[in-house]
């Protein structure tokens, strides 16, 4: 499941089930495909060539979308500098469009964009083709990505002058607008997330699923959104992290993936980022029942954080007396804790006897360094100078590494890195073992 989350390959296997399953009757066109925008009315150039005026109403006129487009490519043929150019490919682009042939498309639509690189109907095709491209593992996918993002931001510096066109309602014309910015959004981030730019990846695909609410049920935004918002493995630490929105994407992602096997892993995957970011897993049905119920994400969405370390000494400190805290508490306390709650424990521990068991690192005559902590025992490091009044005799004085019971008296600490001096250095017998009991079996009568 790290796998399918963390990859720059964006989930080849749950796209292409996705487009599979999407698929049209042959010759229909796909209903997730977007329809290239309606070109604004112009003034159309005067064919002063009477042959090549026939020849291109001949072709213009066809009805048959077949016929249509035998004449359009006969006359680009045989005029590939008509003035008409323009208007034959976006037509003969819009044609093999229809007919649900998308390699034509995207081939009539990349030599309409030579042809006039303000063309948003074309950009906006060339863009959209080219991430699903990408996104499905086209054999050539890298190359996708690189037109995908350049397509994306031709599209985006050119949208501002795109006008409206003739018969489009103003409220179609904002639709239009805001499926054309999604598209190229969606373009620009794929490919800032495939060359690890989370940050871009964040912005561009973020502005891609708020842009209209189609986006927000879209897959392949929703799903590379995730990945954007879950960062690298290992973190980076550059990244600021943003586990809310990843938590958010990639329940989204689970409720929008193509079969249940991939539902699931992904449901699975966001439960273990809530966890990890709440510190448990109460709450999760019910952030879940949201992810579930909610297209978008509800304003205001969030999630409590896992206590921070200032946070759970504060709680210990409130619930537990200084003296009866191992020692391994008292190092998180004044590690990690405010000045108030170190205070509390070390005026309730100093210059008291206390005596503790640990592991020997260094040792002389008058003074001991010992691992008291568990993990500073296994990391073989010291966290108490113990310190004597007379000297250790020599056969008393124990090997580095040894278990050593000891008794002393807390007189200063240092937080980071954790060090406690205790005074007034005592070595104790070490426990004898409980004696057995005898069982005497009953006197018989």
């Amino acid at each position: 499941m790290k796998k399918i989350l963390v990859t720059v390959v964006l989930g080849v296997a749950a796209l292409a089930a996705a487009q599979t399953a999407a698929q049209p009757p042959q010759g229909q066109p796909s209903a997730s495909t977007p329809q290239a925008p309606s070109a604004p009315a112009t003034q159309a150039p005067v064919i002063k060539d009477p042959a090549e005026y026939n020849a291109y109403v001949g072709a213009i006129g066809q009805k048959d979308p077949a016929a249509q487009i035998s004449g359009l490519e006969a006359f680009l043929a045989q005029y590939p500098n008509s003035v008409m150019k323009v208007a034959a490919l976006q037509t003969l682009m819009q044609d093999y469009q229809q007919t649900n042939n998308q390699a034509k498309t995207v081939d009539a639509a990349t030599k309409l964009v030579a042809a006039d690189p303000t063309n948003e109907r074309a950009i906006f095709l060339l863009a959209y083709f080219d991430r699903l491209k990408a996104q499905g593992g086209d054999a050539n996918a890298q190359q996708d990505l690189v037109d995908a993002k350049k397509y994306g931001q031709m599209g985006l510096d050119g949208l501002s002058k795109f006008t409206k066109p003739d018969g489009t309602s103003d409220a179609d014309f904002q639709k239009m607008k805001d499926q054309m910015t999604g598209v190229f959004n969606a373009a620009i981030g794929l490919a800032a997330l495939t060359a690890k730019d989370y940050d871009g990846a964040r912005k561009y695909l973020r502005a891609a699923a708020d842009s209209s609410p189609d986006f927000q049920k879209d897959f392949s935004v929703v799903y590379p959104l995730a990945l954007a918002y879950a960062g690298p493995t290992p973190p980076d630490p550059k990244l600021i992290p943003d586990p809310v929105n990843a938590i958010w994407f990639t329940g989204r992602a689970s409720v929008l993936a193509p079969n249940p096997q991939y539902q699931q892993q992904f449901e699975k995957y966001a439960k273990s980022q809530y966890m990890k970011y709440h510190g448990g897993d109460d709450g999760w049905t019910d952030v879940l029942a949201q992810v579930k119920a909610n297209p978008t994400q509800p304003a205001g969405f969030s999630i409590k954080p896992a206590p921070t370390p200032a946070e759970q000494v504060h709680a210990l400190v409130t619930t537990k007396k200084p003296e009866d805290m191992n020692f391994a508490e008292w190092q998180f306390v004044f590690t990690n804790g405010a000045q108030e709650d170190q205070d509390v424990v070390w005026n309730g521990i100093k210059g008291k006897a206390v005596q503790m068991n640990g592991t020997v690192i260094k040792a002389t005559a008058t003074e001991f360094d010992i691992a008291g902590s568990s993990d500073d025992i296994e990391a073989k490091k010291a966290d108490i100078t113990l310190t004597f009044e007379d000297k250790v005799p020599l056969r008393l004085i124990p090997k580095e590494g040894a278990s050593l019971d000891f008794q002393g008296e807390p007189a200063s600490y240092t937080p980071n890195p954790f060090m406690m001096t205790m005074e007034k250095g005592q070595l104790l017998k070490p426990k004898a073992a409980p004696k057995p009991t005898v069982h005497h079996k009953p006197a018989s009568n």
